[in-house]
């Protein structure tokens, strides 16, 4: 937890043992956690955002049947924000010709929803106005046909809460998707205690995978 105060607070000498304390046992809220993710994302040197991402693939094949899920929902990745690097798993689902079917969100006009489509080694894709390539002329696929969502985040605790980029993209998907499809996080950092200002309109995770481990909750 010291290192998120640090991220948020960069100048935090005045910061006690006990408000350090105080931190870990209260949680923190989403705002602070958003800034001191993105501050910390910014500083990771591209060899470690790849290899933590390796180590995400590597945890997702060990824990999770990915073989025997129909369809499987990733996000392709934003460069220049450091996210967890999802194609190094496309291209073993691929390469080992899985039978799994892959979809992707694409942001709609409305700048409120997603619509997601099917995506396989003959799909093109362009990049968005946010550089995230998104697939042209492709099937659409239905949240009710997914069997697990890869989600991004920039944080999440202890029960299973995350903290995303605060426009609730996932939130409502993650809505439209059936009881029993797994919402597995991806994340490059280790879990929070707690967020103080989870609510019950937060869509928790199934589980969330770090490059140490797999949390369930």
């Amino acid at each position: 937890m010291k290192d998120y105060v640090a991220a948020v607070y960069p100048d935090s000498q005045w910061i006690t043992c006990q408000m350090r304390v105080a931190f870990q046992t209260f949680g923190m809220l989403k705002t602070d956690l958003r800034r001191a993710a993105l501050a910390r994302r910014r500083a990771l040197p591209e060899e470690e955002v790849t290899r933590r991402s390796d180590e995400l693939r590597r945890q997702l094949f060990r824990h999770f049947p990915v073989a025997e899920w129909q369809w499987l929902h990733l996000f392709l990745p934003i460069p220049h924000h450091k996210e967890p690097d999802t194609w190094p798993i496309v291209i073993e689902i691929w390469g080992e010709d899985l039978p799994v079917q892959l979809a992707v969100p694409v942001v709609q006009p409305d700048g409120q929803t997603l619509r997601h489509y099917h995506l396989t080694p003959d799909t093109q894709l362009l990049d968005n106005k946010w550089g995230i390539p998104e697939p042209v002329k492709a099937p659409e696929v239905l949240p009710t046909q997914l069997d697990a969502v890869l989600i991004p985040l920039l944080a999440f605790d202890e029960q299973g809460h995350r903290v995303g980029y605060g426009k609730g993209f996932y939130d409502r998907f993650l809505a439209e998707c059936r009881p029993d499809t797994l919402r597995i996080g991806l994340s490059l950092e280790p879990p929070v205690p707690r967020i103080v200002d989870a609510w019950d309109g937060d869509v928790r995770l199934h589980a969330c995978i770090t490059p140490e481990k797999v949390w369930r909750f």
